[in-house]
């Protein structure tokens, strides 16, 4: 089985759709995947229907949130999207989205960037406006030459000369909301220091302590020597480890399944979920 557990669509920041993306993950060979746009379980619904027979979905989100000053990102899988408190949080991250947005486009205009707030909402189009589609019209307007060399110090990483504060979850709530909604969590990329910042080891492990079920060893933003440190963290702190893409489309270089998860460990977040079951693909034919 190969099995790619970190996915976006355009309900996010990602550029296929999710119809799109589940067909694009059965070309690529993938057997199960995870959806897991910023926030938002928007896009569940039209990847349901346009399941390809072969391939199933985990649905999930991607939680913003926060610790100490640090950004993170807590993958949150088969949760009830229906439980009340955790829909409430997930709607204030979102709200909070488009007034971050149009301060940092205004930041980077002080910048003498001409970047318009027209342009950076067209790319989002329907979908929660965010850093990358920021980003992105600065590649369109030569300021950088990839989406990734906009998240740095000069320009949209954390603490960077445009970058602004958004609503995000205290991560130990965020682990408590989503058990309470039946769900399982999982630390995404931990250590992606070329992000900006990333959260220390004992924090991790109190985080483990609060209820984290895994942390996401096999990324691209991962050396080997990160992963390494990860696996040893993990056996440490009894946590689970998984691997997944974190595809975007377009917006990354990254393909569809260039890190997996295990098979059992896939295995093992199905059985602690209650919250929500993966979905087997009936919506059509898997292509060849």
């Amino acid at each position: 089985m190969r099995i790619d557990l970190h996915t976006h669509s355009t309900a996010s920041d990602g550029t296929d759709t999710p119809a799109e993306l589940v067909r694009n993950a059965a070309a690529a060979g993938l057997d199960v995947i995870a959806l897991t746009d910023h926030d938002t379980v928007r896009g569940h619904a039209e990847a349901i229907a346009a399941l390809p027979d072969g391939l199933t979905l985990v649905t999930g989100a991607e939680l913003s949130c926060r610790l100490d000053g640090v950004g993170l990102h807590l993958l949150a899988y088969l949760f009830d999207p229906d439980e009340p408190e955790l829909a409430r949080e997930r709607e204030l991250v979102r709200d909070d989205r488009v007034p971050r947005a149009r301060t940092m486009v205004r930041k980077l205009q002080e910048l003498g960037v001409p970047v318009a707030w027209e342009r950076v909402a067209e790319i989002a189009g329907d979908g929660s406006v965010g850093r990358p589609h920021i980003a992105t019209a600065l590649v369109e307007l030569g300021v950088v030459e990839t989406v990734s060399d906009a998240f740095t110090p000069d320009w949209l990483a954390d603490g960077g000369r445009a970058y602004a504060e958004k609503h995000e979850l205290d991560p130990f709530e965020a682990i408590r909301l989503v058990k309470a909604a039946g769900g399982v969590t999982v630390f995404a990329h931990p250590a992606a220091v070329k992000r900006g910042r990333v959260v220390p080891e004992a924090s991790i492990a109190r985080l483990a302590a609060a209820g984290l079920d895994g942390i996401e060893v096999d990324h691209t933003d991962h050396d080997e020597p990160a992963r390494a440190r990860l696996r040893e963290l993990a056996r440490g702190l009894g946590l689970l480890t998984t691997g997944s893409s974190d595809y975007h489309g377009s917006r990354k270089t990254v393909g569809l399944g260039e890190c997996v998860t295990d098979p059992e460990i896939y295995g093992e977040i199905t059985r602690r979920a209650t919250g929500a079951f993966p979905v087997p693909g009936a919506g059509g034919p898997r292509p060849a």
